[in-house]
């Protein structure tokens, strides 16, 4: 299979072959986490790591929470997706082109407000979720925004949402291992390059939505902090 790279600066792309067994592995990669994935990975990596976070919440009120994390998180954008290619208004659920984003990139937005916009007014809920689903709202306006200009990897700004929370979280809560740190900052990576082999996304994309997943976090966490 060929794979169109950027190539040394002239303006040119080169097909790069990358071997059957390491896309079907870039593929799997991409799928496991995908960016619908990603709060609900957190959520449950809170809920297990820094239980005494969630001291308000029953047993059955956390089982409802990652429930509720999943629909609206993954189930609705999926279903969201799967509408608009029906009504014909995205030419593919893949949304492989910057005006097939631009409406699933506003209604998510909805979404991702609404969820923490009822978190944020839930008191059994620790800051740390509330200021993360802010992030993840954060970077749908920052994703909307790009798209404008280029189509920036959605993959690559989950990870850098959750690759900037589980760092700025082990700074301020002290975790005890760091292989939690080191999870943060391989995950990424590893993800990133996964994009780069399955993906027609360039690596100006994939940088810039790293850093945009970054910034909406630490954008999150001066809001929350300080306004």
């Amino acid at each position: 299979m060929l794979t169109a790279q950027p190539s040394n600066g002239n303006g040119k792309e080169e097909l790069i072959r990358f071997p059957q067994s390491l896309r079907i592995a870039a593929k799997i990669i991409s799928w496991v986490f995908h960016p619908i994935f990603i709060p609900v990975y957190v959520l449950i990596f809170l809920l297990q790591i820094q239980p005494h976070l969630f001291v308000g919440l029953s047993a059955l009120k956390k089982t409802f929470t990652i429930i509720q994390f999943g629909v609206m998180y993954a189930f609705f954008p999926v279903v969201t997706a799967l509408l608009l290619k029906a009504l014909g208004f995205i030419e593919s659920i893949y949304m492989k082109t910057q005006k097939d984003r631009i409406i699933p990139y506003v209604i998510c937005m909805i979404y991702y407000f609404w969820v923490w916009y009822v978190i944020k007014n839930q008191s059994a809920y620790p800051e740390e979720l509330i200021e993360f689903s802010l992030a993840i709202f954060i970077s749908s306006i920052l994703g909307l925004m790009s798209n404008a200009y280029m189509k920036v990897s959605m993959h690559a700004m989950a990870m850098g949402v959750m690759a900037a929370f589980v760092l700025l979280l082990a700074m301020q809560d002290n975790l005890d291992s760091g292989v939690y740190i080191s999870a943060a900052i391989l995950l990424p990576g590893l993800v990133c390059t996964a994009r780069l082999i399955v993906s027609d996304h360039s690596n100006k994309e994939i940088y810039i939505g790293l850093f945009l997943g970054i910034a909406s976090l630490l954008i999150a966490n001066l809001i929350f902090n300080y306004f």
